[in-house]
């Protein structure tokens, strides 16, 4: 009797070790204005390339690149215009179907932010088929806050995270 209560003794403060490890390395890992690779992201880092061999930025489909908005906006920014037009040359220049991704940082409401996703991403379709791709080939969807690049309370997480992704069906 004494020997199986030293075991059952032994085997819960392995666990409740486990567990403060386990809760302990969770919160390292989402702390500070940190890319989910762990590392500080600017917004003209690239990722890991897809199965073509193409450079990936956030999770728009190579050669395209994300496109930035303002807080609380859904216009294309000025300085967004040549990114835009990279995106509608690659399109244009095949027959790919493509996602259109709105999303935002993490403050206003859940159906706030799914609404102004949707504005973003409709905006950037709008300004794709204004240069001559197919409405046919984009749809378009909104993941609000729920899909986030970057973690933290900061400008630059949720500068990484307002943005339309262009993603390849």
């Amino acid at each position: 009797m004494k020997k199986e209560m030293v075991r059952v003794l032994a085997v819960a403060s392995l666990m409740a070790s486990m567990s403060l490890m386990a809760v302990g390395c969770a919160k390292q890992a989402g702390t500070g204005s940190e890319g989910m690779a762990g590392g500080a992201e600017s917004l003209s880092a690239t990722g890991p390339g897809d199965k073509a061999g193409n450079f990936l930025e956030g999770r728009t489909s190579g050669p395209m690149v994300p496109v930035y908005f303002d807080f609380d906006k859904s216009d294309i920014r000025a300085d967004q215009q040549d990114r835009m037009k990279k995106n509608a040359d690659f399109l244009k220049g095949g027959k790919v179907a493509i996602r259109i991704e709105g999303n935002c940082d993490d403050r206003g409401t859940n159906e706030y932010n799914m609404a102004l996703g949707e504005r973003r991403a409709v905006s950037a379709k709008k300004a794709l088929a204004k240069q001559g791709v197919a409405e046919s080939r984009m749809e378009t969807i909104s993941f609000g806050e729920e899909k986030p690049l970057a973690t933290g309370n900061d400008e630059a997480a949720w500068a990484q995270n307002r943005r339309a992704d262009f993603v390849i069906k």
